[in-house]
């Protein structure tokens, strides 16, 4: 019966080979379940219920991928989403999470319809590749920074805006350890390096003193603290419409440049094309309206399903295995609850890290190619914001684009972008 479904024998693999390629991929994005409670937690949410949304809308998302789309493509709570959640949204613009996550569940709907409709398809060839891809650098970019600021290795200066921290804070050289640690494992190679980084460094923090060891190991999932919280009529206000779109964009080609990257190393694309790329591209707008639901950020796929592929993984069999283990995982909040800021730092600049691997992809040596780019990825961390990078990028693209009298590369999609970008900062200049 597997073999039938899943179409075993015709992608040339098995049920075990599909558990060892589930096992592999869940164990080296397993970090989400213990990083994004922490993350959402300073967003003013409940750890246990975020802990609790993060497992069900990864095992839900995953499951839509594997038994609709047959892909090995895991997916969970994005990194770089709930960071400008928690940052940029709730901190930044002092917006509540309930609203925000109504928010993230509007923008789901939206990646639905647009995906159901094609449009979503459009979209994606209508954005420069220069944008598409310093949006993921600038991301990595300001996740970076914030791990640097929670690890205290970067603290506020009158002077200077950012220092170095203090190297005799606790604090600091947990989180110093636990970046060489994570280093160290990811060099050589270990499988689950970042899950293992950080406990490793939680237990030498429970040491120097920062946390403590939790009461119990095991509890019963908590849900009630996040679940069906989502504020709907203030996320329908006109004050944040504009974030719906920013939350659209950046999962837009997040999951997009995921979906393609994997497919290619399985070899899924044939003649440029990925199939069921439909069903594929469902997941995430399904997996994030449950988990607006249920109380996290935007559902993503993880390209840390990289891994699975690469030890065997060739069908939506290995995705369920993912989702039953994070099911699993849904049971030990306790101990994820009790991790400390400290220890999940280094997790957060090492992602950074990976993230920003896709500078390498952009043409350097065209101007009006570079400092778009360039823009767009400096003014993420900058800013705090990634919507400021992504509207500065568009702006600089048509502006460089016309000046250069290359006005062809400049399609109405962009135009339309440039405009309602221009009419959103004489609104915040009037206001």
């Amino acid at each position: 019966m597997l073999d039938r479904y899943f179409k075993l024998t015709e992608n040339h693999t098995s049920v075990r080979q599909e558990f060892l390629g589930g096992l592999t991929t869940f164990m080296t994005m397993a970090y989400i379940v213990v990083v994004n409670p922490q993350i959402l937690a300073q967003a003013g949410m409940p750890p246990a219920g975020v802990l609790f949304a993060t497992c069900l809308s990864a095992a839900v998302a995953s499951l839509v991928m594997g038994l609709y789309a047959n892909y090995p493509i895991a997916m969970a709570p994005g990194m770089s989403l709930n960071a400008y959640f928690t940052y940029a949204v709730c901190q930044g613009m002092h917006i509540p999470w309930q609203t925000a996550l109504g928010v993230v569940f509007l923008s789901g709907v939206l990646f639905v319809l647009l995906t159901v409709t094609r449009i979503r398809e459009h979209i994606v060839n209508g954005i420069p590749h220069c944008l598409k891809h310093s949006t993921a650098a600038g991301i990595g970019m300001f996740i970076a920074f914030v791990g640097l600021r929670n690890a205290g290795l970067v603290v506020a200066s009158p002077a200077t805006l950012v220092t170095l921290g203090n190297f005799a804070s606790p604090q600091v050289q947990v989180a110093c350890f636990g970046l060489i640690l994570t280093l160290v494992l990811m060099t050589r190679k270990v499988p689950s390096a970042i899950l293992l980084g950080i406990l490793g460094t939680t237990l030498v923090g429970y040491a120097r003193g920062i946390g403590h060891w939790p009461a119990a190991l095991v509890a019963w999932p908590q849900a009630s603290g996040t679940f069906l919280q989502l504020d709907l009529r203030g996320a329908l206000h006109l004050s944040v419409l504009e974030l719906i779109f920013a939350f659209l964009f950046v999962d837009l080609f997040d999951n997009v440049g995921t979906l393609v990257g994997v497919c290619e190393q399985a070899g899924f694309v044939k003649d440029g094309r990925i199939p069921r790329v439909g069903r594929a591209l469902l997941a995430d707008g399904i997996g994030t309206m449950f988990g607006a639901l249920t109380g996290t950020s935007t559902v993503t796929s993880y390209i840390e399903s990289a891994a699975g592929v690469a030890a065997g993984a060739r069908t939506g069999l290995s995705n369920v295995v993912v989702a039953g283990l994070f099911l699993v995982a849904m049971f030990f909040s306790p101990l994820a609850v009790g991790i400390p800021a400290a220890a999940t730092a280094p997790a957060m600049i090492v992602v950074g890290a990976l993230m920003t691997q896709s500078v390498s992809l952009i043409d350097w040596t065209d101007f009006t190619e570079a400092f778009p780019a360039f823009l767009t990825m400096v003014a993420m961390p900058l800013s705090f914001s990634i919507a400021t990078g992504l509207s500065l990028g568009v702006l600089a693209f048509s502006v460089v684009k016309v000046a250069a009298g290359k006005y062809c590369e400049v399609g109405i999609l962009l135009w339309v972008l440039t405009a309602l970008f221009v009419l959103r900062y004489i609104y915040l200049a009037g206001t």
